[in-house]
């Protein structure tokens, strides 16, 4: 295997660690208007992820600068043809990040309300704007022989792609709806068990029309493998949450989104971009990768950062592992 190979896979596995622990994150922060129904709730859904929302985040810094690093190509092509909806996704990680420090700076109602409805708005958003993004770059955007995007902002808004946002937005909320049932005790994750019932049913019905339409269109017998894994997950997450096994079903929701970004990223190699005017004109690892004595650097060092980052992540994890109520809220920060 290639280097340019190598890195393929591992900014595959990065995307792949940003949405299992990031779709939680969106999912919870969609909760904030969907399962809490008092200010108290507000604050156990939003302490649930307080204090790993932003080490969650580390993986797309390290997937967006990976891709830089080893396909230079590929991420100036990206980041130019998707301008507008990377900007919006950036903008809204930004005011996210600030809504979750500064809710609880006053006290006044009207100033945690107004960024209560932020953390939800911008949880939201980017759950949505993901799947578009990744929709159209398996779907094959409009690249000329110069390797740059000529296509339109409307031209990324096909029935296609935004099938594609509808199920990464309903899988994160599904995802973050198990996840509130495994971190909260008492009527909140009672309720949280019994939305994720719905949520769940939905989601499955969205991502099996999506994964097979997929597997119609670009699809392979990994891609296929990958298929079954996740829509099989997806339905015993379900069966796990109707038994109250919610760390099960927390495992296997997990594992569908794995499973979906795998398919992803199986049906796009070789390729990294395909060009949906012509074969020829899609960016490849090949074409779109640095050189090989960067690919070499980086790989040592990824190899030196990786497990020490790993192992602080799933350190805050531990430390953080407890359930939490309404009990544990203090009056003061309603």
């Amino acid at each position: 295997m290639e280097l340019h190979d190598v890195w393929f896979v591992i900014i595959a596995v990065l995307w792949t660690g940003y949405f299992f622990l990031e779709g939680f994150d969106f999912g919870v922060g969609v909760l904030t208007k969907l399962l809490a129904r008092d200010r108290a709730e507000k604050r156990v859904l939003i302490n649930t992820i307080g204090p790993v929302w932003d080490g969650n985040e580390v993986w797309l810094l390290t997937a967006g600068g990976a891709t830089f690093a080893a396909f230079p190509d590929w991420y100036a092509t990206l980041f130019s043809g998707f301008y507008l909806p990377l900007l919006v996704i950036l903008v809204c990680l930004i005011v996210r990040g600030v809504a979750f420090e500064y809710r609880a700076k006053r006290p006044e109602e009207n100033w945690q309300r107004n960024w209560e409805t932020a953390i939800f708005w911008t949880s939201l958003i980017p759950a949505f704007l993901w799947g578009v993004a990744f929709g159209n770059i398996v779907h094959g955007v409009k690249i000329d022989q110069h390797f740059e995007y000529v296509g339109t902002l409307w031209d990324l808004l096909n029935p296609y792609a935004l099938l594609g946002g509808l199920v990464t937005l309903t899988l994160f909320t599904f995802h973050g709806t198990v996840f509130t049932a495994l971190k909260t005790v008492g009527e909140i994750r009672e309720r949280a068990r019994n939305l994720a019932r719905w949520v769940g049913l939905v989601t499955a019905g969205l991502a099996l029309l999506f994964l097979l339409w997929t597997q119609v269109d670009k699809g392979d017998g990994k891609s296929l493998v990958a298929m079954v894994v996740a829509v099989a997950a997806l339905v015993a997450a379900l069966a796990a949450n109707w038994a109250g096994r919610e760390g099960w079903s927390f495992a296997l929701s997990g594992l569908a989104i794995v499973a979906t970004v795998a398919m992803f990223f199986l049906t796009l190699f070789p390729n990294v971009m395909p060009s949906s005017l012509n074969a020829d004109w899609s960016l490849t690892v090949t074409n779109a990768s640095s050189s090989p004595y960067t690919l070499k650097i980086m790989t040592w060092l990824a190899a030196i950062a990786t497990p020490l980052v790993m192992l602080y992540q799933g350190w805050t994890y531990w430390v953080f592992r407890k359930r939490i109520g309404t009990q544990h809220i203090a009056e003061t920060v309603h």
